[in-house]
């Protein structure tokens, strides 16, 4: 081979190198941004649909609407990290809910939430036992949750409503208020936010977490107790959807047992939409308030919009095809 020849091959070598750097340099932005992206693009266009959407009184009820749904989210995506799913989180809203409204009857408030979070931490604790320690598939033990937990709610609510009464004032109070100009249940969930954001991203346990969904027989074989860390994530998510059954009853004054019907359906699609991956090991407390948010713009451009509700579930359920198609399409493109 010649001089000219070797030179030429190397600059194409060089030049294919380059390129292919390229690509995956731009599939890793758009693995970083593009919920983000998304997320901008449909404020864009709901803002050119409607002129209500972008008053600061809309923003503040979208703020409101999504914040349960956004509590829930956060302990759906340590769950997920560990290549979980929890479907029991809304009928632990609708018990949260319930027994809120009946506790803080009989109990000073902040013993009243604090038991009701433990009862959501315990229902957790329940599932996290038997898919951690007896490796029982986590969908079908949550489906059973999902039942029990709803039944409960009904029991102990009659069927009927729950009025917390006039112990319930201050609950109603925090639900219905605002500080700093946001509504308090958004000021709670930014809160939630920020505090995942720190252990996912700055504790042992949530390196833990995330890699154990990337490869749980490595972190066994370094003596970690997985077991123990799996049961955790469950019995976070387990008191976060009680929390978001308490705002709920701080909002609407009431406690109703038809809380949190087909919620976990929000609460897993804003997780996936957030990028995060089914599979375990992929995902940030970032993407998935976004994910959240951008599901609350959807819903609230298609209510300013007049689409009817049946019709809002079929779109909804579309995107959450769209979202897992582009996040396996993504997947394809790395390897």
């Amino acid at each position: 081979m010649t001089d000219d020849a070797a030179n030429v091959g190397g600059h194409r070598a060089t030049d294919s190198r380059a390129i292919t750097e390229g690509r995956l340099s731009a599939r890793r932005i758009f693995a970083q941004f593009g919920t983000f992206a998304i997320f901008i693009v449909l404020v864009l266009l709901a803002s050119t649909q409607s002129d209500v959407f972008l008053s600061e009184r809309n923003i503040m009820n979208v703020l409101r609407q999504m914040s349960g749904i956004g509590i829930m989210a956060i302990g759906m995506l340590f769950v997920v990290l560990t290549r979980g799913i929890d479907l029991s989180v809304g009928s632990i809203a609708a018990l949260g809910a319930v027994s809120s409204a009946l506790l803080i009857q009989q109990y000073p408030l902040p013993v009243a939430i604090g038991m009701v979070v433990a009862l959501g931490a315990i229902c957790g604790a329940i599932s996290g036992f038997l898919v951690a320690f007896l490796r029982l598939p986590a969908f079908v033990i949550t489906l059973a949750m999902m039942t029990a937990a709803r039944g409960f709610a009904l029991i102990l609510s009659n069927g009927q409503p729950v009025m917390p009464g006039a112990d319930g004032a201050p609950l109603s109070a925090f639900g219905t208020s605002f500080t700093f100009g946001f509504p308090n249940p958004a000021l709670l969930m930014f809160a939630l936010f920020a505090v995942a954001f720190l252990v996912l991203n700055y504790s042992r346990f949530g390196r833990i977490v995330k890699a154990i969904g990337s490869n749980e027989e490595a972190v066994r074989l370094s003596g970690i107790a997985v077991s123990w860390h799996v049961m955790a994530v469950y019995v976070i998510s387990g008191a976060l959807a009680s929390i978001a059954g308490i705002l709920v009853t701080a909002r609407s004054g009431v406690g109703s047992a038809q809380v949190g019907v087909a919620a976990e359906l929000d609460v897993i699609a804003a997780v996936v939409i957030g990028g995060a991956s089914l599979m375990g090991g992929r995902g940030g407390v970032i993407n998935t308030f976004i994910g959240v948010m951008i599901l609350g713009v959807i819903g609230n451009i298609m209510n300013l919009a007049g689409v009817p509700g049946y019709h809002q579930q079929v779109y909804l359920g579309v995107i959450i095809v769209a979202a897992v198609v582009m996040q396996h399409g993504t997947s394809f493109l790395r390897r």
